[in-house]
């Protein structure tokens, strides 16, 4: 008798289904401390800051209350920048996906040969596996100005973005009620 027409199944499919729908349920929660582009960017929110303590307050809140966009902002440049290094691209896109798999994505802890492995060993692990390998891609240069330049964009728009129309706690700002 043949089976013809019937959709084989196995064991692991299931398993997969179920990593990828905690994958994608652990990125929507990741990005949902993302704040609206439209907030972050509101043209009516700029202004210079009135001197070094203002625009280091303004840093410090503005970080705190933007901080996955930030961090969304300085990942897409260094991206851009590899454009023109395809190699560092493939081994940078590579990278991000070993990162979500054995770092952010981990539900329970990483066991090799039976023994458990501490996430601190993997941070330092993936750490040095990363700059090695875009070491050996020749773009550390490219990605380290990248990089500065992220930062100083992130840095700028901080300091010059008000921060009394945002709609934070002071526990999420990282303020310390005062006795």
């Amino acid at each position: 008798m043949t089976n013809y027409g019937t959709i084989p199944t196995s064991s692991s499919g299931p398993v997969n289904v179920e990593y990828l729908s905690r994958a994608k349920q652990v990125i929507k929660e990741g990005l949902g401390t993302r704040r609206p582009w439209k907030e972050m960017f509101n043209f009516h929110s700029f202004n210079l800051p009135s001197g070094f303590s203002d625009a280091i307050s303004r840093i410090k809140t503005n970080f705190s209350y933007f901080q996955m966009n930030y961090a969304i902002v300085v990942l897409g440049i260094v991206f851009l920048s590899l454009l023109w290094h395809p190699i560092s691209l493939i081994v940078f896109v590579v990278l991000i996906a070993v990162w979500l798999f054995l770092y952010f994505l981990r539900d329970e802890p990483l066991m090799i040969f039976g023994r458990l492995i501490s996430d601190r060993v993997v941070l330092i692990v993936l750490s040095i596996v990363t700059i090695g390998l875009l070491l050996v891609t020749g773009a550390t240069s490219n990605i380290l100005i990248s990089l500065a330049v992220g930062v100083f964009v992130v840095l700028i728009h901080a300091s010059i973005r008000r921060t009394d129309d945002l709609c934070m706690d002071e526990e999420a700002a990282g303020f310390m009620p005062s006795s």
